[in-house]
């Protein structure tokens, strides 16, 4: 790239001439552009958007790329509650613009930006890993998020993002409306760090491990490797699953706890004590016996309210697909399944398969059990799974069957027959399409044809819609 010249002021004539705070957020976002596309420095965009920093007053340190949003945080706390919703401006309320703040937003903007999607080449170290994933944590932060939450629960591929806001006379930048695109982006740059790691030595050093976050990229390569490690480098690995397990089934069994309850049970009479009297209830069925002369109302039937719920038993078989490109869902799902073992009268079942099928059943309510147990990878045969959870469905009306699979399948037809020969039984057939926090995820397009002929089209999107659908059905 070549270098640019960066000019306050001036124009052709007839042409109109962009104030001093316009030249300046320009003179950012440029440096921004040129030092994301081309790692060589341009020195003229360089000493300009010191200057630019300097006169604004803020510090130098947000144009060094190899300093953390922490440290400038760490040596400038005043500056940690300007990068909160940073990327979600609020309109002014008189409807102008406040150019001198749009500067200020855009070098804090630049920083963040830059640190997150400039991730350089080669080795990383477990310090860079931990740095960027601080960093990815505040470019949530500025998109109003809670660190982690687009990573989270936490993961995503593929899609792009790039700053915008960048043009002469538009205003700073509001990526909010990227969010669904930028929570995959992070999740594939995460991978991709995490693959540049000589992972395993630095799993062999107490040292070097505790300073890995969890997160679903390092998970998937521990879980690909765990047969590989052993001693202290197996010891560490375990440790940082069981972490992110456990912070993953804390969000799941909060969803879980808040989706829809049960009916009433109006079947059981309610129980005759004074916090489930009903005065509504009972003023209204007793109003014939009001005494005008004497004010008075006279009852001869209290009313209370029904607080018991319907609690039938149900059968719930999750199958998930356990090739490579299922491995978020994997995680996901064996962790909901444990959380809804633990629910009274729900008899969870769970089969993972690729070309082989495994029942895990045994450790459905371990999650961190059931993963070390997983192989992730190969190819896809769902009619092997099919062949275990058959037998499992002893009566298809109390039943619900979780297929969890991106369904590129190579027996199709035979597959598909034995899923809607389940579904015409009377049993609750949900197909998956992904399990994500992203909600990102390819389907067969085949598969997603026949399931909706079928009336039951594929659940693809965010965990909470698969929550959802098993509160409604198992309460």
């Amino acid at each position: 790239m070549s270098e640019v010249s960066v000019v306050e002021g001036g124009a052709e004539d007839g042409a109109p001439v962009p104030d001093s705070d316009e030249n300046r957020r320009q003179v950012l976002y440029w440096r921004l552009l040129a030092r994301l596309f081309d790692p060589e420095e341009q020195a003229s965009l360089e000493s300009a958007s010191v200057a630019v920093v300097e006169d604004i007053g803020l510090p130098v340190a947000l144009l060094a790329p190899a300093t953390s949003v922490d440290s400038v945080v760490q040596r400038h706390p005043e500056l940690a509650g300007e990068f909160d919703g940073l990327m979600t401006p609020e309109p002014d309320a008189d409807g102008g613009r406040d150019r001198a703040a749009e500067v200020r937003r855009a070098a804090l903007a630049s920083k963040v930006l830059l640190n997150v999607f400039s991730t350089g080449s080669g080795t990383v170290t477990a310090e860079q890993l931990a740095r960027w994933q601080s960093d990815a944590g505040w470019l949530e932060r500025a998109l109003g998020c809670r660190p982690g939450e687009l990573r989270g629960g936490r993961a995503g591929a593929g899609g792009g993002v790039s700053p915008t806001g960048t043009g002469v006379g538009t205003p700073a930048p509001d990526l909010s409306r990227l969010i669904p695109e930028i929570g995959p982006e992070l999740g594939s740059i995460e991978a991709g760090l995490v693959r540049r790691m000589h992972l395993r030595e630095v799993l062999a050093d107490p040292a070097l491990a505790s300073r890995l976050t969890p997160s679903m990229s390092l998970i998937e390569q521990l879980l690909r490797d765990k047969n590989n490690l052993s001693g202290v480098a197996l010891a560490n690995a375990k440790a940082l699953i069981r972490r992110y397990v456990d912070e993953v089934t804390e969000v799941l069994r909060t969803q879980v706890e808040k989706a829809t309850v049960g009916e009433l049970d109006r079947s059981v009479p309610p129980k005759r004590v004074f916090r489930n009297l009903d005065l509504d209830r009972t003023i209204w069925k007793n109003l014939t016996n009001w005494d005008p002369e004497e004010e008075r109302l006279y009852v001869d039937r209290l009313y209370y309210r029904h607080t018991s719920r319907k609690t039938t038993p149900q059968r719930l078989i999750v199958v998930v697909d356990q090739s490579g490109s299922m491995v978020d869902s994997m995680v996901n799902c064996t962790i909901l399944a444990s959380i809804f073992a633990g629910l009274p009268k729900v008899d969870v079942h769970l089969i993972a398969y690729d070309t082989q099928a495994l029942d895990l059943t045994p450790w459905a309510h371990d999650p961190f059990e059931t993963l070390l147990r997983t192989q992730l990878g190969g190819g896809t045969d769902g009619t092997v799974a099919m062949a275990l959870a058959q037998p499992k469905i002893a009566e298809p009306r109390n039943t619900v069957v979780v297929w969890i699979s991106d369904f590129y399948e190579w027996r199709t037809d035979e597959l598909f027959e034995s899923m809607a020969a389940i579904h015409r039984s009377g049993a609750k057939f949900i197909p998956v399409g992904s399990v994500t926090s992203s909600g990102r995820g390819s389907v067969n397009p085949w598969f997603r044809e026949k399931f909706k002929d079928l009336g039951t089209p594929v659940i693809s999107g965010h965990i909470k819609k698969l929550v959802q659908e098993l509160k409604t059905f198992l309460t």
